[in-house]
C-alpha cells in the first residue's frame, strides 16, 4: 500500500492506496488513528490523479470525481458508499433517505453507522448526509469541515 499527503483548505489529507485504486482518505484529525503503517511506503506518484482532483474540487471547478476507488467494508457499508456517491454535488440527504435508497428503510442508524466508517471522505460524499430535521450531524472530520464541505458546494452550484 502507498500513501502520501496532500495539503488542503481542510489541513493535511493522508491518502492511501494502490497502483490501481484509492483506499482512503483521512482528515486531519483522524491521524490519531495511528501513523502510516511500517509496510506502507510513502509515494507521491500513484496519488496524481486524485490530488488534482482535490485541488480542482476545492477550486470549485469539479463537482464529480473520475477515480478508481476501492473503499473496505461489508456489503451493506459498501452499499451505503455506492448510495453516497448517487447524492448530486451542493446537495443533501437524511439518513432515512439512503436507507430507503438501498431498500433498508428501517436500517436508518446502521446507515449512520456505515457513513461514520467511510473510509474514503470528500471523494465518496459523507458531508451531504444530515439529520431528518436538516441538522449537521457527527462527521469524522468534525463538523466546521463538514460545514466547510457544504458552503464550498452551494457557493458553486
Amino acid at each position: 500500500m502507498y500513501f502520501c499527503y496532500h495539503s488542503s483548505p481542510l489541513g493535511t489529507l493522508r491518502l492511501a492506496g494502490t497502483d490501481q485504486a484509492l483506499h482512503q482518505l483521512f482528515f486531519p484529525n483522524a491521524f490519531a488513528v495511528g501513523e502510516a503503517p511500517d509496510d506502507w511506503t510513502y509515494q507521491e506518484e500513484p496519488f496524481t490523479a486524485v490530488r488534482q482532483q482535490l485541488d480542482a474540487y476545492f477550486a470549485g471547478k469539479l463537482k464529480h470525481f473520475e477515480l478508481d476507488l476501492a473503499p473496505s467494508g461489508t456489503p451493506f457499508q459498501r452499499d451505503v458508499l455506492k448510495a453516497l456517491q448517487q447524492i448530486p454535488y451542493g446537495e443533501t440527504r437524511a439518513y432515512s433517505d439512503i436507507a430507503t435508497h438501498i431498500g433498508r428503510p428501517k436500517a436508518v442508524r446502521a446507515v449512520g453507522a456505515a457513513n461514520g466508517r467511510n473510509p474514503i471522505a470528500i471523494i465518496i460524499p459523507c458531508h451531504r448526509v444530515i439529520g431528518r430535521n436538516g441538522s449537521l450531524t457527527g462527521f469524522g472530520g468534525g463538523l466546521n469541515t463538514k460545514q466547510h464541505l457544504l458552503n464550498l458546494e452551494v457557493n458553486y452550484c
